[in-house]
């Protein structure tokens, strides 16, 4: 890669995506896009409606990139609210992307998610190949867009990647409507107010990720040799099958004094339950090299000290 442009570039993944590849290619060779412009936003960076195909078509040919990254989207949690406008946002600019990456001959990277698996995957262990059958519109999108970025790469020949995202806990910005988003919540709640109300049950476990650990893995899943891929989209990939109660232990070991109550919400809860406990990550270590750094507790020991600070 030597040119990106990346969409949904405001959000929890793009903004610290940026930062991180800006970092690692230069500032001028990164172009941050989305609806909206972050205030402490430094660097190339374009207004763009994904659904808008011209718009999206014409700031890639701009800026003469040779890689998106395709983040923009409405997550679980809210995509249940406004289902036909998550189908809009979801496919509609995931399809305009992957057309800009055909017309331009572009390397194309989005994620997919463990939100892809439904109540009839496998719960422990989930398989890399196996039944997809998710009962939330987050979830179809995802199915589908896995398939569309498969039929990109087989029929058009477009260099198309991605991975199956866990949770995804980070210090450095809010959550944005997610299933998981409580496992972030809790600490910051943790270190204002000492307790913390989940609206996860007690005893329901979802793999997640530290931020860390999923942007090291999106760079590595571009940079690797591409005749080794062959789960192109998308690989399965996590460091931690955790429960509400397993983070209340780890902070503790920090913050004793650390309450944990419950409050569950049906909706939330129900779409935790359709997702897998945990996640077989071996074919994204054979073909292209993935392994997590982050374990629950040198997680919990970093994201207090950051939290802590800011």
């Amino acid at each position: 890669m030597k040119k990106i442009l990346v969409t949904g570039a405001s959000g929890q993944i793009g903004s610290e995506l940026v930062t991180k590849l800006r970092e690692n290619y230069g500032a001028s060779n990164v172009i941050g896009s989305d609806i909206r412009k972050r205030e402490d936003e430094e660097g190339p960076f374009e207004i763009i409606d994904v659904t808008n195909a011209e718009s999206l078509f014409e700031t890639a040919k701009k800026h003469n990139v040779d890689t998106i990254m395709h983040l923009a989207a409405l997550l679980s949690a809210k995509a249940e609210s406004i289902p036909q406008t998550a189908w809009n946002l979801n496919m509609g600019g995931l399809m305009n992307a992957l057309e800009v990456a055909r017309e331009l001959d572009l390397q194309f990277f989005t994620p997919s998610s463990i939100g892809a698996f439904g109540p009839m995957t496998p719960k422990l262990r989930t398989p890399q190949d196996t039944i997809m059958r998710p009962t939330t519109m987050y979830g179809v999108n995802k199915v589908a867009g896995e398939l569309l970025c498969d039929y990109y790469y087989h029929r058009f020949g477009v260099d198309t990647r991605g991975v199956r995202y866990p949770g995804l806990i980070s210090y450095m910005t809010p959550p944005g409507g997610g299933t998981t988003d409580y496992a972030v919540e809790i600490y910051y709640e943790a270190i204002k107010n000492k307790k913390y109300t989940s609206y996860i049950a007690e005893n329901t476990y979802m793999d997640m990720m530290y931020m860390p650990d999923a942007l090291n893995a999106i760079i590595q899943l571009m940079e690797a040799d591409s005749e080794k891929l062959i789960h192109r989209n998308a690989f399965n990939i996590s460091s931690i099958s955790a429960a509400p109660e397993d983070f209340a232990r780890e902070i503790q070991k920090h913050i004793p004094e650390f309450e944990l109550n419950y409050d569950v919400d049906p909706v939330r809860q129900k779409i935790a339950e359709s997702w897998p406990d945990s996640i077989d990550s071996s074919n994204a270590a054979e073909e292209w090299g993935f392994k997590a750094d982050y374990d629950i507790a040198r997680m919990t020991k970093d994201m207090i000290e950051k939290i802590s600070i800011k």
